[in-house]
């Protein structure tokens, strides 16, 4: 039985056309930033706090190479040691003991093996992962960083939707970087 104080939450930084990465996949226009002198400072010890909120990652496999790619360039490691689960069926390389692969149904999997474990499940990327999850009815909120910047095509936040699903806005917020975060509750 799924526990009901767990909490799937959907998170993926964009353009503002809707773009999770270029269409080869790189996502070198993410260190965009404009300057909007009334939104929120990003306080490094705040955004500590808060990442310190989230029990587990969830990423499909192309998110997981970014994020390698991201550390081997000398950017470190994203989620820390938060355990992080990635959707693959393919061999990729296992770097830190905090990632295990996941290759079998996802509604099982999040129902039955991390609600019972985790309280804070955070799917971070990719568009088809994002997209099943909300297909299946596992996430209980969206939350949308959008970045100030259209780059006109590349790979869409959901990945093809074959239905539509409500959502109540919750929350607003603007950063002094030009990002805005759209906070979604999902409406079930």
């Amino acid at each position: 039985m799924a526990n009901t104080d767990s909490r799937v939450t959907i998170h993926m930084a964009a353009s503002l056309d809707g773009f999770i990465a270029r269409t080869d996949g790189s996502v070198d226009w993410l260190e965009t930033a404009d300057e909007f002198a009334a939104g929120d400072a990003m306080d490094p010890g705040f955004v500590e706090a808060f990442l310190k909120t989230i029990d587990c990652y969830v990423m499909g496999s192309r998110t997981y190479e970014t994020a390698l790619g991201f550390e081997s360039k000398g950017l470190g490691w994203a989620y820390g040691d938060t355990p992080t689960f990635v959707l693959t069926h393919r061999q990729l390389p296992r770097t830190r003991n905090s990632v295990e692969f996941y290759s079998g149904d996802l509604a099982p999997f999040v129902n039955g093996r991390l609600r019972p474990a985790f309280r804070s499940i955070w799917f971070a990327g990719g568009g088809r992962v994002a997209a099943d999850c909300l297909r299946l009815g596992l996430a209980d909120e969206v939350r949308y960083s959008i970045l100030p910047i259209l780059i006109g095509e590349g790979i869409p936040f959901f990945d093809k939707l074959d239905k539509d699903v409500a959502l109540h806005l919750a929350e607003v917020k603007a950063y002094r970087s030009g990002m805005v975060e759209l906070r979604y509750e999902v409406r079930q």
